[in-house]
């Protein structure tokens, strides 16, 4: 009997106990016509409860035949009533008292009877889209459906493409495609409103706000919690440490009573809104299956068998991310990755697409479908390898040795639990490292405050060390974080003997002393990707800033007390979220106040850098977000988000001028896609006069991105309050332009040692030209360039340059590292980050070729080691989530 029959069969008995308590006061005031009426209701009780036990429990129930003698008793109890009305006697009272107790006797016997025999039965539905994900469920199901207790379904339900305008396309409906065990029913064909299962099992979370697919909207989120007392959204996806902001917030987290989750650190990730009572700290399923399925390896497909005996197997996953992070790249990267497995014998690469590439193509990249179609056509005719297209992919894994792919996919925790090795593709990577590639990595600008270049902190957390200050390095010591990769710390920098390290994506800062490392922690709060965007210390030292991007509070450390500071509103005006995407207004210094600009409309935050008050001003109308300032005397010279223009405000006074009269031939080439855009034109700006005098300089920052292609957030410091020429470095920029301060003339700037905006390879990953470096204020001419000397970071081929701004006379400074010493200290195998545990990145060092070749750099593959560090984002590591969950369910509905 289901729970709520027999929520309904219990409310019958109820009634009727209810109708006695009523009967023996008729009984006992002589009303025998009301009494028998009683009767009559209790009765129909009795046959209803019995009908409904034989319809659920079959013919031949206990507790019907014990109904059936209560019907009996109450047909006599009946005619004595009907009896009294004629005959007033005494006797027969007591008869009907007697005959009373024995209907209530029969009664209590019935609810016992009931309770000891009629078991609930339930009932829980799964509903799958797409059969490749079916993995997400299964080991709940098979675990519901082992159960003798329940009744367990599948009802797969169809699904739409999206047009590009957001209406449905091309319905699909995969109930073909589960495993042969797995027996479905047709969507249509399950009564929801009927049936009203105990429990119902989801994993699209979208409701109507995918845009690439929708699931039929009978069966959003809202529409199925009508029918259930116990909605549970497991998610599709597993993940290796972190989780995508998508996930943040769902429709269907609203309705559902549940949501499964790997483990404690997850629930972080989540919208604080959600009641953490919702959370079930349980695992993934999809862990099950690929644990199951490694430990007990399953038979290839038939057309399998040939191609992977005696290879060794790749899997290749491209997913959805990687798609649209960088369309481009990421199919020249395809190309690369076929190139590398072709005519090999020792290997074998399977190929899997995400299920819904194809279709994520058509609704966001329709110009690039073809070229994708292309390589999936040549992939096949040429036969490279296994297309995998089956709705199994944890038996894919099982028969896999190594995984090549993207970062940011569930796949990656599937391999990670699984003990097999990973390797990180880097799409931007497309051609055979050369000897000078691995500089496009380890080069990058990190120029100290007033000249203090001695110091380098590299992306896979380490430091370097340059003894002469001359920008030849060495290494000096790990940054004790644990980790390979994730940007920890961004510069590193001396302040009064001690050596800051200060952070990038940690939630700490480091100072080193004697060589020894001391952290200095901040609060602790769950931030998906950087944390801190630049930095800044006053010029007598006090105070150390940070400045954050998704941090949500500024830092100030007072350097000769330690003590920390936590600052709430500039975060708040300068870091904004526009439509998809997070933007950061510039922040500068104006005279003793930090100022913050807003990147979506004209306004200011003006902050005492001692006393830290706040003040709020304005530019003038019109103005659409800052990107970035540079201070040059009273004026402020803002750089816009979006738009050909500068403006030159006044805060003290108002007074404004705009410049907009570009070169021909300026645009602006969004990073990464690099079409035509008005975003981000514009990097920096540095004036000069030609007595000989240099202007302003930038000092005391960080560059934001590793590549120098950043300027929002740079802190812009005032030097000299005069100049006649400006020089414009861009951003997004196709050139470098020089402005007449007098005239308002703006001209093309070229630069004498090149003018790319990209790169020359992968392996040099920029978004622009670069810009200016400055140093020390003090600072007025070159040895060997002269006067109005400056110096430019060339980004496409990681290149620092002294240039006379009016003679073009350059000088390359070089910049180098010890080649034995990186060779030493590449991590190779490792613990990359808190968002992948343990993997190798794809690099100069370590490229496809050296993996396939066996060729590694560093740590090699340790298998007990990656389990190690992937048991912190599962608490199931038995692959046992599946029962657990259901067990938790059943829990909750009984």
């Amino acid at each position: 009997m289901r729970k709520h029959q027999k929520a309904q069969a219990e409310e019958l008995i109820k009634q009727m106990g209810q109708a006695h308590v009523q009967m023996k006061n008729c009984i006992d005031k002589r009303k025998s016509a009301m009494a028998m009426e009683l009767l009559k209701v209790c009765q129909e009780a009795a046959i209803s409860l019995g009908t409904l036990i034989e319809r659920t429990q079959g013919e031949g129930n206990p507790t019907v035949k014990l109904l059936e003698e209560y019907c009996e008793l109450i047909y006599g109890l009946y005619e004595m009533l009907e009896n009294s009305t004629r005959k007033d006697k005494g006797e027969i009272f007591e008869s009907v008292v007697k005959a009373f107790k024995q209907v209530k006797s029969k009664l209590t016997e019935i609810s016992a009877d009931f309770q000891r025999n009629v078991k609930v039965r339930l009932e829980a539905v799964f509903l799958p889209y797409k059969a490749s994900m079916w993995d997400s469920l299964e080991s709940v199901w098979r675990a519901a459906d082992a159960d003798p207790d329940c009744d367990a379904y599948v009802v797969p339900i169809p699904y739409y493409d999206k047009n590009p305008d957001g209406s449905f396309g091309e319905m699909h409906y995969e109930a073909d495609k589960y495993p042969a065990d797995v027996h479905v029913i047709w969507y249509d064909e399950y009564d929801f409103e009927a049936r009203r299962p105990d429990m119902v099992f989801i994993h699209n979370p979208y409701d109507d706000c995918n845009f690439v697919t929708s699931i039929h909207p009978s069966f959003y989120s809202g529409n199925i919690k009508k029918f259930t007392e116990c909605l549970i959204y497991i998610p599709y996806y597993a993940t290796a440490g972190g989780m995508a902001e998508g996930q943040t917030w769902c429709p269907a987290y609203e309705n559902v009573d549940y949501i499964v989750i790997q483990s404690e650190k997850y629930k972080e990730y989540f919208d604080r809104k959600i009641p953490e009572s919702k959370f079930w700290v349980l695992g993934s399923p999809k862990f099950d299956s690929v644990i199951h399925k490694c430990q007990n390896r399953p038979e290839p497909p038939d057309e399998w068998k040939e191609k992977i005996r005696g290879r060794k197997v790749y899997f290749y996953n491209t997913s959805i991310g990687g798609m649209l992070g960088d369309t481009e790249s990421f199919l020249k990267k395809m190309n690369y990755v076929f190139e590398c497995f072709r005519g090999r014998q020792d290997v074998c690469l399977i190929w899997r697409p995400h299920p819904l590439l194809g279709s994520t193509f058509d609704s966001l990249r329709p110009m690039y479908k073809p070229i994708f179609e292309a390589l999936k056509k040549a992939f096949v005719e040429e036969d490279m390898g296994i297309l995998d297209e089956t709705p199994d992919m944890e038996k894919t894994i099982a028969l896999s040795d190594v995984y090549i792919g993207d970062s940011g996919t569930s796949v990656t925790s599937l391999f990670g639990v699984a003990g097999k090795p990973m390797f990180i593709l880097n799409n931007n990577i497309h051609t055979s490292p050369k000897p000078e590639d691995w500089r496009g990595e380890r080069v990058n600008p990190q120029y100290g405050a007033w000249g203090d270049n001695r110091y380098y902190v590299t992306g896979n957390n380490q430091l370097w060390f340059s003894e002469k200050n001359d920008f030849q390095y060495r290494f000096y010591m790990d940054l004790e974080i644990g980790y390979s990769a994730g940007s920890y710390y961004m510069q590193a920098v001396e302040i009064k003997g001690k050596v800051y390290v200060i952070p990038c994506n940690a939630q700490n800062i480091l100072v080193i002393e004697n060589g020894k490392i001391r952290k200095i922690e901040l609060r602790k709060f769950m931030v998906q990707g950087q944390c801190f965007l630049s930095w800044w210390r006053d010029e007598r030292c006090r105070y150390l800033y940070l400045f954050p991007f998704r941090y949500p509070l500024m830092v100030r450390l007072h350097l000769d007390t330690g003590k920390l500071e936590y600052l709430n509103g500039a975060r708040q005006f300068y870091v904004r979220r526009i439509g998809e995407e997070w933007k950061t207004g510039g922040i500068s210094l104006y005279e003793n106040e930090l100022v913050f600009a807003s990147p979506e409309d004209n306004g200011f935050l003006f902050m005492n850098a001692e006393t830290l008050e706040i003040r709020s001003r304005w530019c003038p109308e019109g103005w659409e977000g800052t990107q970035g300032m540079v201070p040059h005397g009273e004026v402020l010279w803002l750089l816009p988000m979006k738009g050909m223009k500068i403006m030159r405000w006044n805060p003290r006074t108002g007074e404004s001028r705009e410049y907009s009269d570009m070169p021909e031939g300026f645009k602006a080439l969004k990073w990464p896609h690099g079409f035509e855009c008005e975003e981000h034109p514009f990097g920096y700006i540095a004036f000069f006069q030609e007595d000989g005098r240099a202007g302003d300089y930038q000092t005391g920052s960080a560059e934001l991105g590793k590549t120098g292609s950043r300027a929002e957030g740079r802190i812009g410091i005032s030097g000299e309050k005069t100049g006649k020429m400006a020089l414009i470095s861009p951003n997004w920029g196709n050139m470098y332009l020089s402005l007449d301060l007098e005239t308002g003339k703006t001209e093309e700037w070229k630069l004498p040692f090149g003018s790319q905006t990209r790169v020359r390879d992968g392996y040099f990953a920029t978004a622009g030209m670069g810009g200016f470096v400055m140093t020390e204020p003090e600072r007025r001419q070159s040895e060997d360039t002269g006067i109005d000397s400056c110096r430019i970071w060339y980004a496409p081929e990681r290149k620092l340059y002294e240039i006379n701004v009016y003679t073009k006379k350059y000088k390359e400074i070089k910049i180098d590292f010890d080649y034995e010493d990186l060779l030493k200290h590449e991590p190779g195998f490792m613990e990359d980050s808190e968002w992948m545990q343990y993997c190798l990145n794809e690099n100069a060092f370590n490229s496809l070729e050296n993996l396939l070749d066996g060729r590694i750099i560093g740590n090699p593959f340790d298998r007990e080691r990656q389990l190690a560090a992937f048991s912190k984002i599962n608490v199931d590591k038995e692959g046992a989530c599946g029962r657990n969950i259901y067990e938790s369910a059943k829990g909750k509905v009984l």
